[in-house]
């Protein structure tokens, strides 16, 4: 049987990983509202998948939730084939969401290269290798049905953090991924174009995170440019933004209040108490 890129309603898919939960749920329900279906990966939290799901079902779109363990090294051809197989469609946008934010400093970089191979597998290579196979599978696709002129190229998202422009040494395997996965953003978009575009976004103090208590978080959030908490919802947008906007690609965008223009010595969990 063919599996289309289109679902039977003609409607778009969209794969979040880390779905179920924090920004990866603010992803699934922005592109719902956007009217795209939405496939929901979760590693363990099922219930907040399968909640979420049945979020985005409620906005009138279709939803489906997927079980990987990203760190595991075969996971990412794995899922994107099950997603593929189940939606009946190739998601037209890949969010990379889904990471590992685990604490240690460049002192004890090498006590525990188990937790920095987890995150640099999760963070960095897991991303990339479901954009390199997703883009795989378009080409497939377009050499059989040729896209209409002037069309949205499908594209793939890295979800980053602002500590990659505003640098402290706190959570340094964390930090390294990300800037890794940062700098491969140009480097993938040039290397599948025309095929598909590829760009990140750059998210600032959304949630508590890591040993926040909070009244800490509370603090914290508010020590960007405009004095604000961001709002997760506003972050997700943006990834839409993205998907439905066929000019952009090769870039990174800050989406965090101008917390990437605040240097810290730390991270800013440290810097309020």
């Amino acid at each position: 049987m063919r599996i289309s890129t289109d679902c039977p309603e003609g409607r778009r898919w969209v794969l979040v990983t880390g779905g179920g939960l924090r920004l990866g749920r603010e992803f699934c329900l922005a592109f719902a509202r956007a009217g795209w279906n939405v496939a929901c990966h979760y590693r363990q939290s099922r219930k907040a998948a399968e909640a979420t799901c049945a979020e985005v079902r409620a906005l009138g779109v279709q939803a489906l939730a997927f079980q990987a363990d990203l760190s595991d090294r075969g996971a990412a051809p794995a899922l994107l084939a099950r997603v593929h197989a189940a939606c009946g469609a190739l998601p037209r946008a890949l969010v990379n969401n889904a990471s590992l934010f685990e604490p240690d400093s460049a002192a004890d970089f090498g006590a525990d290269l188990a937790r920095v191979d987890r995150q640099l597998h999760t963070n960095t290579l897991t991303p990339l290798l479901l954009a390199s196979d997703w883009a795989q599978r378009w080409q497939a696709h377009d050499q059989a049905q040729p896209p209409a002129p002037g069309s949205a190229r499908p594209v793939a998202i890295h979800v980053l953090d602002q500590k990659v422009f505003n640098l402290n040494p706190d959570y340094f395997s964390y930090t390294l991924s990300k800037l890794a996965l940062e700098r491969a953003v140009a480097l993938q978009a040039q290397a599948l174009a025309p095929l598909v575009r590829v760009v990140g976004l750059a998210p600032g103090l959304m949630y508590p995170s890591g040993p926040q208590s909070e009244d800490n978080y509370q603090r914290a959030a508010r020590v960007n440019l405009l004095r604000a908490p961001l709002a997760a919802q506003h972050v997700a947008e943006t990834g839409v933004f993205f998907a439905e906007n066929p000019a952009i690609t090769g870039i990174t965008l800050c989406v965090d209040n101008g917390q990437h223009l605040v240097p810290l010595a730390r991270d800013v969990m440290f810097m309020v108490d």
